[in-house]
C-alpha cells in the first residue's frame, strides 16, 4: 500500500492502469470543495498554444523561475534543451510549481524544434535587436518562446532554426532583463494577447482536462495512493 503523497510520476501511473475517469470517480470525494473549485479554475485558463524553450540553461535559480513565471501565466508545456548538462530548478524558488506542467527535455535543439514543429508551433528566438517587438508576433496559431542563457545567449543553431526573432522593448539606460524577467515579461504579454484573440481563458482539448484533473486530484489528496490502491485491490478481486 502507497503511505506516501503521490508525485506527478507515481500519479500518472494510476491514470495508467484506472483511466482518468475512474480515478476521478474514486478521488474526488476526498478532495475539498475549495481545492475543487481552485482546480477547475485553473484548468479552465491553461494554454496550449503557447509555450516557453530555454536552452542550455545552467543556473537552477533562473530556471526555476522561468518555469514558475510560465505556470503562473497558464502555460502548461515546458520545453528544455539539455545541451551543455541537465535542466535544473532550486526546490526554494520554484515552490514545487513544476508539478502542474509538462516536461519536454531534449538533448538537442534541433530535436526540440522538431517536437514544437510536429505539434503546430511557430518558433520565435528572443535577441536583443529582433526582427520584431514582443508585441508583433503573431497572435494566432500555437507559438513557441525560445530563451538562452544569460552568458551566451542563444546558439546559431537556435536563432538560425527559428522562424524569426523578437525583441522586448527596453526605455532606459540598461541593455537587457535577465532571464526570468524576459519569460515573465515576454510570456504575460504573449499569452494576453492571445487569449484575446481566442476569446477565452484557456484552450486545453476536453481529453487532456480530464487527464489534468484526475493527475490534480491525486496531487492535492495525501492518501490518494492508498485510496487507489485499495481502488486497485477491489478490482482485481471482482475479477
Amino acid at each position: 500500500m502507497s503511505r506516501q503523497p503521490l508525485n506527478q510520476k507515481r500519479a500518472a501511473r494510476y491514470l495508467a492502469r484506472l483511466g482518468a475517469a475512474r480515478v476521478i470517480q474514486v478521488v474526488r470525494p476526498h478532495v475539498t470543495d475549495e481545492r475543487l473549485a481552485r482546480i477547475d479554475e485553473v484548468l479552465s485558463r491553461r494554454l496550449v498554444r503557447l509555450t516557453v524553450v530555454v536552452e542550455n540553461l545552467h543556473d537552477p535559480h533562473n530556471g526555476a523561475a522561468a518555469v514558475r513565471s510560465a505556470e503562473a501565466m497558464g502555460l502548461q508545456n515546458f520545453y528544455a534543451v539539455e545541451g551543455f548538462e541537465p535542466f535544473s530548478m532550486s526546490k526554494k524558488v520554484g515552490l514545487q510549481c513544476d508539478q502542474w506542467m509538462d516536461f519536454h527535455l531534449h538533448a538537442t535543439t534541433e530535436g526540440c524544434y522538431h517536437a514544437l514543429r510536429d505539434r503546430g508551433h511557430q518558433i520565435w528566438a528572443a535577441a536583443p535587436g529582433g526582427e520584431v517587438s514582443l508585441e508583433e508576433l503573431p497572435d494566432e496559431g500555437s507559438v513557441a518562446l525560445v530563451f538562452g542563457n544569460e552568458r551566451d545567449g542563444l546558439t546559431d543553431v537556435a536563432l538560425e532554426g527559428a522562424d524569426g526573432t523578437f525583441s522586448i522593448p527596453m526605455h532606459g539606460f540598461t541593455g537587457s532583463f535577465n532571464l526570468s524577467v524576459s519569460v515573465s515579461l515576454a510570456v504575460y504579454t504573449q499569452a494576453a494577447r492571445m487569449r484575446r484573440v481566442l476569446g477565452a481563458p484557456g484552450d486545453l482539448p476536453a481529453a487532456r482536462l480530464e487527464e489534468l484533473q484526475a493527475l490534480w486530484y491525486c496531487l492535492s489528496v495525501r492518501s490518494a495512493g492508498q485510496i487507489l490502491d485499495r481502488e486497485l485491490s477491489c478490482g482485481s478481486d471482482r475479477e
